[in-house]
C-alpha cells in the first residue's frame, strides 16, 4: 500500500471543516455581507472542545456514546471513499459497507435524540428516518448503475475505471446518478432545500433539533463528523464528475481536492438562491433522485 494513501485522509481530517467555511462565505457573498471568518468551523470545533460537557438526569449512556461512535464511524468511511487515487481500505464490497456505515452515523444520531425524551428532538428523528428511508435507494441505485457499468465491487476500482473518454461514451447515465447524488448530498448533509443547518425554529428543523442537548465536546464530535460526512458524500460525487487521471498522484490529489471545494460553493449557492422546501415537498424531491437513479440503471442495462 503506498504512503501517500495514507496522506489523503489525513488531509481530510484537516481540511473537511473547511468545507464549512467555504460554504458559509459563498452564502453571506451572496447576501452582501462579510460572514464569518472562513476558519470559523475550526473555531467553533476548538471551543466546545475546552468546555465541559452536561448531561441530562433522563440520558443514558446511549446518549454519552453516540457522539463518539458516530465519529468512528465516518472515519472509517473516510478511509473506503478514494479522492485522487485508490483508498486506504479498498477492497470487494466496500461499498456496501459504505452504506451500512452512513446508516449507522444516522442511527446513532437518531437513538441519541431519542434517549433524551425530549419531544422536539424526538420529531426531527422522526423525520430524519422518513427522509432518510427514501435518499437511501437513490444512493445505492446510483452506486448500482456505475458498478453495472464498470463491473467492480470496490469504490477504488470504480472510481478508477471511470475516465472523461468513458464519461462521454455513458454520459447520460453518468449525468443522471450525478443528478441524484447531488440531491442525497444536499439530503444527508442537511443542507438548502430539504433543511436549513442555521435555522433555530424547532418545528421545521430537522437534524439540528436532534443535538440539541449536546454539548462541548460531545457537539465538538457532531460538528466534527458532519464535516467530514460532508467530505465523504462530496467525494463520491468529485469523483464521478472529475475523474482526472494525470497519473501524478499529487496532481491527481489536488484537482480532486479542487472539485470539492468547487461542490462547497455550489452548495453556497443552491442556497443562497432557493428558499427551504416544505417539508410535505421533500419526498417528492428525494422520491425524484430516486427515479432518476433507476433511469441511470435502466440505461447502463440495455
Amino acid at each position: 500500500m503506498p504512503i501517500y494513501s495514507f496522506i489523503r485522509p489525513l488531509l481530510a481530517l484537516i481540511l473537511a471543516p473547511l468545507l464549512l467555511g467555504v460554504v458559509n462565505k459563498t452564502k453571506a457573498f451572496f447576501a452582501g455581507r462579510v460572514g464569518q471568518p472562513l476558519l470559523q468551523p475550526y473555531y467553533d470545533i476548538s471551543r466546545l472542545l475546552r468546555k465541559g460537557a452536561v448531561y441530562s438526569k433522563t440520558t443514558s449512556w446511549v446518549f454519552r456514546a453516540a457522539p463518539v461512535v458516530c465519529l468512528a464511524a465516518v472515519l472509517i468511511a473516510l478511509l473506503m471513499v478514494p479522492l485522487g487515487g485508490r483508498a486506504p481500505l479498498a477492497f470487494g464490497g466496500d461499498i456496501i459497507l459504505l452504506a451500512y456505515l452512513l446508516g449507522l452515523v444516522r442511527f446513532l444520531i437518531v437513538i441519541g435524540a431519542l434517549d433524551t425524551g425530549s419531544s422536539f428532538e424526538g420529531m426531527g428523528a422522526s423525520r430524519e428516518v422518513q427522509f432518510s428511508a427514501m435518499a437511501e435507494p437513490a444512493l445505492l441505485l446510483g452506486l448500482a448503475a456505475l458498478i453495472r457499468k464498470t463491473g467492480c465491487w470496490s469504490l477504488s476500482d470504480i472510481f478508477q475505471g471511470l475516465t472523461f473518454h468513458g464519461l462521454l461514451h455513458i454520459g447520460p447515465a453518468v449525468l443522471l446518478v450525478a443528478g441524484a447524488l447531488l440531491v442525497v448530498f444536499l439530503a444527508e448533509n442537511a443542507r438548502i432545500p430539504v433543511d436549513d443547518p442555521n435555522t433555530h425554529l424547532e418545528l421545521t428543523m430537522i437534524h439540528e433539533v436532534m443535538v440539541l442537548d449536546n454539548s462541548g465536546p460531545d457537539f465538538a464530535f457532531v460538528l466534527y463528523a458532519a464535516s467530514l460526512k460532508l467530505w465523504v458524500l462530496g467525494a463520491l460525487l468529485v469523483n464521478i464528475l472529475l475523474p482526472v487521471r494525470t497519473g501524478a498522484a499529487w496532481a491527481d490529489t489536488a484537482a480532486a481536492m479542487g472539485g470539492l471545494v468547487v461542490l462547497a460553493v455550489i452548495t453556497g449557492v443552491i442556497e443562497s438562491t432557493m428558499a427551504r422546501m416544505r417539508l410535505v415537498r421533500v419526498p417528492h424531491l428525494l422520491v425524484a433522485a430516486g427515479v432518476l437513479s433507476t433511469l441511470a440503471l435502466v440505461l447502463v442495462l440495455r
